[in-house]
């Protein structure tokens, strides 16, 4: 009996420390934040277009301020997404982050809207950060992340990982995101993922495989392997079904269309192999599981749905785990598909604890002094 009433009375104090932890300013900004994210586009999400330059590089972005001094700042980048950084949906997320405090830079990169992710994306995304660090309403003492969804996440932790930015880039929230590129093209052609040692089928989204050809059409020398691989991409997204036989391709849309009709896991690495060639290097570059992962020093916050069919949630537990133990905050949420954070219908609890995890990286840090507060 009495072992019984010390575990009830344990049980209490954990429901008391949670209740007193949920009436924190973090726990509360975060259920304000989910609200005003769940308004939508109706929430309002007033931004200031400017142009900046870094070095010779010009770019394009949208500023969300908040109403008094920013508590910290943010380089959203967008998906890949055709409407970039003009999507109701990020200017929604942008909106709600600036009424929470932080100053928000949304940088244009051309390549995401075209549905493309290239190398080059992490020199965007570092500029706009060594930008959003020079406004003079951001003091020199704010904590500065950035957040990025989807396979943004690879340009947004390569950029974090440069030299120049290994020490400022405070924080990292990625959602949705991926560590291992060869293993998400292996799930989204075959629908195989890893557990342990055996490989397990799952069904995965159709739109992943064919964007993928979409992403990588410039990467093709003959016109007609561009204009046929457009062609069936975009007919099996609007209709689904198999692959026309008795295809003219030459030498490198074979190549693309044998991967991607491929069903065998084990056979993924020899096609990949035989990609043309910057396909091949573009996903060497954007892999992070072939980066030493000690060159990224910022704090990582990783959300991922449990049912995500685009990205396995398995990606972002790689990530969590190539990293020493205390640098990442994983949170795994059940009916998130993919990026979509409105709480209806999610782990909401969960959700939750992971927005408390932003909401933390504000800070006091208008110091006299000047310096950043001690972590």
């Amino acid at each position: 009996m009495s072992g019984n009433i010390v575990i009830f009375r344990e049980g209490l104090l954990l429901i008391l420390a949670l209740l007193l932890s949920a009436c924190s300013p973090a726990w509360q900004d975060a259920r304000r934040f989910l609200n005003d994210l769940a308004r939508g586009a109706d929430a309002e999400s007033p931004r200031e277009m400017l142009a900046y330059a870094i070095g010779e590089h010009r770019y394009l972005g949208d500023l969300y301020r908040p109403a008094g001094l920013p508590q910290a700042g943010v380089v959203l980048v967008p998906g890949v997404a055709e409407q970039g950084r003009d999507d109701p949906r990020l200017m929604s997320f942008a909106g709600a982050l600036a009424r929470s405090g932080f100053l928000v830079l949304v940088p244009e990169i051309g390549t995401l809207r075209e549905l493309k992710v290239r190398p080059d994306d992490a020199r965007s995304v570092s500029d706009a950060f060594l930008y959003l660090r020079s406004r003079p309403e951001l003091h020199k003492s704010c904590r500065t992340g950035i957040v990025a969804f989807s396979y943004a996440t690879g340009p947004a932790v390569l950029a974090a990982m440069q030299p120049e930015l290994q020490d400022e880039v405070d924080f990292v929230l990625a959602v949705g995101g991926y560590f291992d590129l060869p293993a998400v093209v292996t799930y989204l052609t075959t629908g195989h993922v890893r557990e342990g040692a055996a490989w397990v089928r799952r069904s995965p989204n159709r739109y992943g495989k064919w964007v993928f050809v979409f992403g990588n059409l410039d990467r093709l020398e003959r016109a007609d392997d561009r204009r046929q691989l457009e062609w069936i991409a975009r007919d099996r997204l609007a209709h689904g079904g198999e692959v026309p036989e008795g295809l003219a391709l030459g030498d490198e849309g074979r190549a693309v269309l044998a991967l991607l009709t491929n069903q065998a896991p084990q056979r993924v690495a020899g096609l990949m192999a035989a990609l043309p060639r910057g396909v091949r290097e573009d996903i060497s570059a954007l892999d992070l599981a072939n980066k030493d992962m000690s060159q990224l020093r910022s704090h990582m916050i990783l959300v991922h749905g449990t049912d995500d069919d685009l990205i396995p949630s398995e990606q972002s537990v790689a990530l969590a785990s190539a990293l020493p133990s205390g640098q990442a905050e994983l949170f795994l949420v059940d009916g998130l598909a993919h990026v979509d954070l409105r709480p209806e219908g999610l782990d909401s609890i969960q959700l939750l604890r992971a927005v408390r995890a932003l909401m933390e990286q504000r800070e006091p840090c208008h110091r006299p002094d000047g310096k950043r507060p001690v972590q």
